[in-house]
């Protein structure tokens, strides 16, 4: 019986071999591997110093070739005698290496890459906000684009930034040339786009440069809101209205907020002589800060001048100046309104006359008429109803010799009101007023309609009272937060905001219920007037007066009296007046209480002597 042959795969020995000769390689390149990550660890040092040895000398070869060639004898020659004194150290030679070891591993060391591009989310705001571009930065034929479909938005957009929340905070924009950059129209549709895909609620600067045809938009954060009512550091004819971005001004102020201490950038309005625009006008909606304004304006101009206050709207806001010193009165009602508003015109006159005179005389002006006075109107058209209604005139007809001679005589006008009573204020307030402030959420076209110019920024919808605008003549459209000056006669008043606005009040000099006597106003400048009382007259024949229907005369008694019919007589020149007007006169209240804070204190003389004398300006009659 013949035997059968074993398989073939017992008997041949090829695969046996294939077998053990992969597993050898296999062996041999796990044993290679781990011989070279051992290698790795070991000669880590060395590849990192080596790296960084490499990166220095290519850094010092582009320095070399960067050297003018005039340059490079001195500094061969320096970097020769430094070698030299190192080799002459003890120990030079060695601490010289250890050092060039140490900067070639911190040169050498491996970085880790940031990722400093754009996210998906950002690419795709970008590339939305590119596209809602082109229809406005391309036209037909161009035949190098910068603006197309479905284009290359990183041309256009060289710098870009975001916030925390993937907004845009900082993006700069490239536009052709022949976009027409330098009309309104044109800039306000692209800042319209812009702030539409940046994200509305925020407010934007647009920085327009027509050089390099490269628009920069960046978004604002909001003005500090915690600044009050205190002393700032200004010079005489410096008034500071608010506060604005630092980057708007070149001034700071030092202020105080709480227990911190630092300095801010103030929106400042220069008064006086040599001032271009010495009136100013507020303009805003009803509880947006312009009584607030005023108070802080009235708070500062007591500290050099007199003030002297017509508030149309009668809510007794200004009842903490009643009775104090600089404060010559303060009016709520119509009757004491035109009495005091006719006599701040008369003394206009007065104070020009007076400046003529000495001038021509080779003197300098008179003490008096370099004070200043301030006028501050609130709400005047509030007035104007009333006055119409009850058939008198409008008392901002005596407003127009103070803002049109002021300037010269030392007298300022601040006028605020309502965006709904624009319309009424008089021609001369409007066109004599070159400070403008704007309060409160207004649109675009509103704020280019007061101020004359468009803002840089994006008006918001929400804002804190006190935040506005504002522009000082011809000067560019800056932010404005005014300091916070609430009344501190108000219940609603925070104890601090009323021990900050109570600290800047000068001291009482009239009782502000007029129980007691009125004590002479004196100071720095010495008495009110040389201690000259307040002259209340009217016509001889009242019946006359009252039948033609000519306001009371009120003046100040200083170097001008007013005349029974509205002139005025000059002083001559030790301060008497004529003797035509120092027929003595009684006084004596008649009529019917006026509003409060219409009631003033007034000084009148009667044979010589002094005395007070209770009511309104225009309740105070002459006896024949």
């Amino acid at each position: 019986m013949a035997r059968r042959p074993l398989p073939r795969i017992l008997t041949d020995s090829a695969p046996l071999a294939r077998m053990a000769n992969s597993t050898s390689l296999a062996r041999s390149r796990e044993l290679a591997r781990t011989a070279a990550d051992s290698a790795s660890d070991v000669f880590h040092p060395l590849i990192t110093i080596g790296r960084g040895l490499r990166r220095l000398g290519a850094a010092g070869r582009g320095r070399w070739a960067e050297t003018p060639r005039d340059h490079r004898g001195p500094v061969a020659f320096f970097v020769g005698a430094c070698v030299l004194v190192v080799c002459l150290v003890p120990y030079g030679p060695l601490l010289a290496l250890i050092t060039v070891m140490g900067a070639g591993a911190w040169a050498g060391r491996e970085r880790t890459p940031v990722d400093t591009g754009p996210g998906e989310a950002e690419r795709e705001r970008l590339r939305a906000l590119y596209e809602a571009l082109v229809p406005y930065f391309s036209v037909d034929g161009d035949p190098s684009p910068l603006y197309v479909h479905d284009g290359d938005w990183e041309r256009v957009f060289p710098e870009y930034a975001f916030d925390e929340g993937g907004r845009i905070e900082r993006l700069q924009v490239k536009y052709p040339a022949y976009f027409t950059d330098g009309e309104d129209q044109s800039r306000a549709r692209i800042e319209q786009v812009l702030y539409a895909k940046a994200g509305r609620g925020r407010e934007y600067h647009f920085g327009w440069d027509e050089l390099a045809n490269q628009l920069t938009l960046t978004a604002l954060g909001a003005l500090p809101t915690d600044l009050v009512a205190q002393r700032f550091v200004t010079s005489p004819g410096e008034t500071v209205l608010g506060f604005t971005d630092p980057d708007a001004v070149q001034r700071t102020l030092p202020v105080t907020t709480g227990a911190e201490r630092r300095d801010a950038p103030p929106v400042v309005w220069r008064t006086g002589q040599r001032s271009t625009e010495p009136h100013l006008l507020v303009l805003g909606q009803p509880g947006t800060g312009a009584t607030t304004l005023l108070r802080s304006i009235a708070l500062q101009a007591l500290q050099h001048g007199d003030v002297l206050v017509v508030d149309g709207s009668g809510t007794g806001e200004y009842g903490c100046l009643v009775g104090r010193h600089g404060v010559l009165g303060v009016e709520s009602g119509l009757a004491g309104a035109l009495a005091t508003l006719e006599w701040a015109s008369h003394e206009t006159e007065r104070r020009l006359i007076a400046a003529n005179r000495a001038r021509q005389a080779g003197r300098p002006a008179p003490e008096d008429t370099r004070r200043p006075l301030w006028i501050i109107a609130d709400r005047p058209t509030a007035l104007a109803h009333i006055a119409v209604a009850e058939g008198r005139e409008d008392p901002q007809r005596w407003l127009q010799v103070p803002l049109r001679h002021g300037r010269a005589a030392q007298v300022t006008v601040v006028v605020a009101d309502q965006f709904e009573s624009a319309e009424l204020l008089s021609e001369p307030v409007r066109a004599h007023t070159k400070a403008r402030v704007v309060l409160g959420p207004a649109t675009a076209d509103e704020v280019r309609a007061v101020l004359g110019a468009p803002p840089h920024t994006t008006p918001t919808a929400s804002v804190p009272p006190g935040r506005g605008y504002a522009r000082l003549g011809s000067a560019p459209v800056l932010r404005l937060q005014v300091p916070a000056t609430p009344d501190p006669l108000d219940a609603a008043t925070g104890q601090a905001h009323r021990q900050a606005v109570l600290a800047l009040l000068p001291e009482r000099t009239v009782p502000a219920d007029g129980s007691g006597p009125a004590e002479p106003v004196t100071g720095d400048h010495g008495p009110t007037e040389a201690g000259r009382p307040v002259d209340v007259r009217k016509p001889e024949d009242v019946s006359t007066s009252a039948e033609t229907g000519e306001p009371v005369s009120v003046s100040k008694s200083v170097g001008a009296v007013a005349k029974p019919d509205g002139g005025t007589a000059a002083a001559d020149a030790d301060g008497a007046a004529p003797d035509t007007e120092q027929a003595g006169s009684t006084a004596e209240p008649v009529g019917t209480a006026e509003p409060v804070g219409a009631a003033s204190r007034v000084r009148s003389a009667k044979r010589g002597e002094t005395r007070v004398v209770n009511g309104s300006a225009e309740a105070v009659r002459a006896e024949g």
